[in-house]
């Protein structure tokens, strides 16, 4: 898990306008109903940010997220991972929630790709229609789980512009291929943000991945901050706010260019 409950993402910069949110309900491809978080700015710049949460799911850190998001001009949706598993009361899920010893047997062992492809589907099919703003143009953006996830989603099925993965693993992880496996299935540019200092995510795991993308012919961009833990992208963790800064700008850069690829 990245964040704790009360984590809050770093600021980008002064706000460009007024953003509103709300609380979703989405319902899946499978009939399955999911919690998420849908920000809009006041003036839609066209491409859309689909955010995908670390291993917790929807919380507090991607509702702000996605606010800061829309103040910059993008509609932004946050979704969660458990609507089959833990309903879709986000709130009333208690601090143990977090917890590996939870979250593991009960709730990530559950989790399929048919259906958390669907949610994903389901999620983005929202930022292009008239409710969510109707973008013409899409990216994701996930942190941790949700950044391996994001790493996936360059595949061409789900029609993103670009995806944006911070610390994902893109490897092997409990016998499964990772995104470095799957790389000829991937078509959209990749940014991928690393910490130097991240014991679970080597240079030689980042590096493979680099290269399989180079062989697929998969645009692509990976920046690693020297001395950054997993998860430094946190407003409340000292010490690394130029690295935040920095991530912040390549991020916002990213999608300024994907909306204009169109």
């Amino acid at each position: 898990m990245c964040y704790d409950s009360d984590a809050t993402p770093p600021v980008p910069a002064a706000p460009r306008m007024a953003a509103t949110a709300e609380p979703l309900t989405l319902t899946s491809g499978d009939g399955a109903r999911f919690a998420a978080h849908l920000a809009r700015p006041e003036r839609p710049s066209g491409t859309a940010v689909l955010i995908l949460p670390d291993n917790r799911g929807l919380s507090g850190f991607y509702q702000h997220l996605a606010v800061r998001l829309a103040e910059q001009g993008h509609t932004a949706l946050a979704i969660d991972y458990y609507g089959r598993t833990a309903g879709t009361d986000i709130e009333a899920r208690g601090e143990d929630f977090g917890a590996m010893e939870n979250l593991m047997p009960n709730h990530i062992s559950k989790l399929t790709p048919d259906t958390l492809y669907g949610d994903i589907l389901a999620a983005a099919d929202v930022l292009r229609s008239p409710e969510g703003g109707g973008a013409s143009s899409t990216v994701s953006l996930g942190f941790c789980m949700g950044g391996r996830f994001a790493f996936l989603t360059a595949a061409s099925r789900f029609g993103f512009d670009g995806v944006i993965g911070f610390y994902g693993f893109p490897d092997v992880l409990f016998g499964a291929p990772g995104p470095t496996q799957r790389a000829a299935e991937l078509t959209a540019p990749v940014l991928g943000l690393f910490g130097g200092a991240d014991e679970g995510i080597s240079p030689e795991v980042v590096a493979a991945f680099g290269k399989a993308l180079t062989g697929a012919g998969v645009e692509h961009e990976f920046v690693t901050y020297p001395g950054a833990p997993h998860g430094f992208f946190d407003q409340g963790l000292p010490g690394y706010e130029e690295a935040c800064a920095d991530a912040w700008r390549r991020v916002m850069d990213f999608i300024a260019v994907r909306g204009g690829a169109r």
